[in-house]
């Protein structure tokens, strides 16, 4: 079993930055794919990066695609999401899953465990 709960969500202003992470406890955190994906109010979850659990290759959706990066660090047992440039399209609350020797899929169906998500605002 594995708990995440994700942190460092907020209001922002447009063209600002936050950091989201993602505490994991339990099972080995270096053998799990780190997904995070948003879901906005009346719509459905979108994925949005993912780092595959060697942390070899990293994956985004185009619409974050050059501001927003993904990473880990195995030895506090957390994932990260750094998000730059931010725009009012991406509000939304924010949600980290781990998948067990994942490749970093865009789909929630490859992932194990979710977190119970951040809120992230982004005024205009």
């Amino acid at each position: 079993q594995v708990q995440l709960v994700e942190s460092g969500g907020g209001l922002v202003q447009a063209g600002g930055s936050l950091r989201l992470s993602c505490a994991a406890s339990g099972r080995t955190f270096s053998s799990y794919a780190i997904g995070w994906f948003r879901q906005a109010p009346g719509q459905e979850r979108v994925f949005v990066s993912a780092i595959n659990w060697i942390g070899t290759s990293t994956y985004y959706a185009d619409s974050v695609k050059g501001r927003f990066t993904i990473s880990t660090d195995n030895a506090k047992n957390t994932g990260y999401l750094q998000m730059n440039n931010l725009k009012p399209e991406d509000t939304a609350v924010y949600y980290c899953a781990a998948g067990l020797y994942g490749l970093g899929s865009p789909s929630y169906q490859g992932y194990d465990y979710w977190g119970q998500g951040t809120q992230v605002t982004v005024s205009s």
